[in-house]
Order: C-alpha cells, then structure tokens, then sequence
C-alpha cells in the first residue's frame, strides 16, 4: 500500500507540472531569480532526469517518485535552505554535505537543539538499491517519509510540535510567506500550495538523483563480461581485492575461516554495493553517547565514495562514527564477537553458531583497501546541481 500511495502521489507530481508549462519565461519568477541568480535558470533547468546510467546497473526505486528535472531543482533548494529549521540555522545539507559524499565528518551532526542520535548516513546512490526503507534502523518505510523527519526532530530541526516547538504547519505558513517557494511550487505543481507531500516528492527526486558512475570500477566493469573477470584498468593488488570481496569465505565447524575470500557482497553486492535488505547488525552495537544497547540498525549506504579518491574519508563509519579507516572497518569483521545480548547479530557473521574468524592477513586487507578506494568517483564532490544554490 505505502509504494501504491507514492505512485498516485509520483502521478500527481507528473501531471501537475505539466500544468506549469504556460510559466516557461524566468521573468515570471522574479523571487527565484534575486534568490538564487544564476545558480538556478528555469529556462535552462540542470539536468537531473536523464542523467547516463550504465548498463549493468539494474536496481532502481525511483519508479515510485519519477526524477524529473523541476521536482529535482526544488527539492535542492529545500534540502539546502536553513528556513526549514525553526532558527534558520541548519538545513539537510548541514549534515549531508557535498563535500564528504553528501555525509558529515562528524560523529554526531549539530542540530537546533543538540545533536543527532545517529551518524549522518551518506546519500550516495540512494536510488540504487533495494532497500526501499531509511534510517538506519529502518524506521521510514520510504525514502519519501524519510525527508521530513528530520524537520521533525526536536534535536534536529525543530519543528517537533513538542518541547516548546512550533508544528509543522507552521513552518508550512513560514514557507507559504517565502516569495522564491510560492513561485517554485507553481512551477512544479501548478499552484502555490505547499504541503508536507509535495515536499517529500521533492526532496525524493532530488536525493535520488544523487549518483556516482564515474570510479575507476565503472571504467574496468565496463569493459569486462562480469565482476569476477579481472579488470584490464586495475593494478594486480586491487584485482585481487576484488576477488577477496566477491568470494564467500570456507569455514571450520568453530567458523575459523579455512580458505575463500572475505564475502564482503553477500551483504553489498556488486555493482550496486548497496545493502541486502535481509541483513541485521553487523555486531557494532553500541550507540553515540550511552552505555544503551542499539540492536536495530540494519541498513547502511552504498560502498560507493566510502572514502574520497585520495583515500581520505568522507567522515567516520557506522551510525555510531566509531570506526574510521577502512582498514579498521575490515578488520572489525575479520573478528567477530558474539556480544551478550545482541540478539540481532546477522546470521552471515555467526558461521555454526560463532562468530566468524577470517584470520585476515595484511596483504589481504590491503588489498582490499585498494579495491574498495576504486569505488570512489569525483563529479559527485564539485557537480553544481548537486550544490548549494544560495549565495555563499
């Protein structure tokens, strides 16, 4: 019922902007332009809906929110706008920033009132995948209801309709008196109506249009049959990364590994890299600023731009932040604990009923290392309708 609710709703983003054909001249949106200049011409929109996706990627859930270049440009200008917050101080892009691969370098992002329970998940590729909930505990049954949470969010943004805040209607009637909003939403929707859906189909499309192609895998998958033939663009190290991370590990009746590689894509198969929808914790159980036990978090992003080109991170790992080299993130799984009390811990790293040893060598992580830094591409960090369209 929920992917039946956002196609009818995917429907009414279709037609609506249909209706807004008669406003083609930018003139007709003098808000638009003092507000954003040349960041945004809606005579010449950036384009976001037919961007080059390669052949051998087959996920994609955008069926239920179709990407479309004007639902697209206002659902960047919401997820940079500081007015979403109830003191204009934080938007989505406070914790999702372009620069770290649409994630933070922080453990914790500073909200409006505290910080975030959760490290800021990256949103790379978030179309890709089929998982189709968010958060990392999976809470939000869309990618969609995912948007406005955080607006909700006392700690975050602030417009909780508890602890003093102010509801979500009334950032609606803060938004409605916003000359650039009355204008975006009759050009997308045919009418200035702002309400919490319109948002969410915006904001959607443009996080879904969020994409990275352009790593050195892309080029070497590209030119091979499969994933398992050696890429002719890789070094021997990083070919042999990539059989390491493709192939299942061989355990001992006490889950000692014997022989096989790491099996990294029984849970992130390739070429996606996203996660299996099936997966449950991956043993780190704790949480950001409590002894609590944090048994639910079942999801995490792509592999892709894990870290940048150079190898540098695009901030910490985990939803806690607590590792934050690749190397310790292999080797969290190279030994696995069987921690009291994590009932949740996923079958794939209790191998017989313990927890896996992979008795990893250190060729082998970096190998590894290697093969996963070539997951990493450039036009996501610097591409401008990714960017923020407000001055600086």
């Amino acid at each position: 019922m929920k992917v039946l609710k956002y196609l009818f709703l995917a429907s009414i983003t279709l037609v609506s902007c249909s209706k807004s054909d008669d406003y083609q001249s930018v003139q007709d949106y003098p808000n638009v332009k003092a507000a954003f200049g040349s960041k945004i011409d809606l005579d010449n929109l950036l384009n976001y809906q037919n961007q080059f996706i390669p052949s051998y990627i087959t996920k994609d859930n955008s069926f239920v929110n179709p990407i479309t270049n004007k639902g697209a440009t206002l659902g960047r200008v919401l997820f940079y706008d500081k007015k979403l917050s109830s003191n204009n101080t934080i938007s989505c892009a406070s914790c999702h920033q372009q620069a770290n691969a649409f994630s933070d370098v922080a453990v914790a992002s500073v909200g409006v009132n505290g910080t975030t329970g959760r490290h800021a998940m990256r949103l790379i590729n978030s179309r890709f995948s089929n998982e189709s909930k968010f958060f990392w505990d999976e809470r939000a049954a869309s990618l969609e209801a995912q948007t406005t949470q955080p607006i909700r969010n006392h700690g975050e943004m602030g417009y909780s309709g508890t602890n003093g805040d102010q509801s979500f209607s009334d950032l609606i009637s803060k938004l409605s008196n916003i000359g650039y909003y009355k204008e975006l939403f009759q050009y997308v929707y045919g009418s200035e109506e702002i309400t919490e859906s319109r948002m969410q189909l915006a904001l959607g499309q443009f996080i879904r249009s969020i994409q990275s192609f352009d790593s050195k895998y892309d080029v070497g998958r590209a030119s091979a049959n499969n994933d398992n033939q050696p890429f002719s663009n890789y070094t021997a190290q990083e070919n042999t990364g990539k059989n390491l991370f493709l192939t299942a590990p061989v355990f001992d009746a006490t889950g000692n590994r014997t022989s096989g590689g790491l099996g990294c894509a029984g849970c992130h198969a390739a070429p996606e890299f996203d996660i299996d929808p099936n997966t449950r914790n991956n043993g780190i159980i704790g949480s950001i600023g409590s002894n609590t036990l944090d048994l639910l978090n079942t999801r995490s992003p792509s592999l892709r731009d894990l870290v940048k080109v150079d190898g540098t991170t695009n901030g910490p790992m985990m939803h806690t932040g607590v590792i934050t080299t690749l190397q310790a993130a292999i080797g969290h799984y190279g030994t696995i604990n069987l921690a009291p009390g994590n009932t949740n811990l996923d079958p794939r790293l209790r191998p017989n009923g313990f927890g896996q040893q992979l008795h990893l060598t250190a060729p082998e992580v970096n190998a590894v290392v290697a093969f996963i830094r070539t997951l990493s591409g450039t036009a996501v960090y610097t591409d401008p309708k990714w960017s923020n369209p407000f001055p600086n």
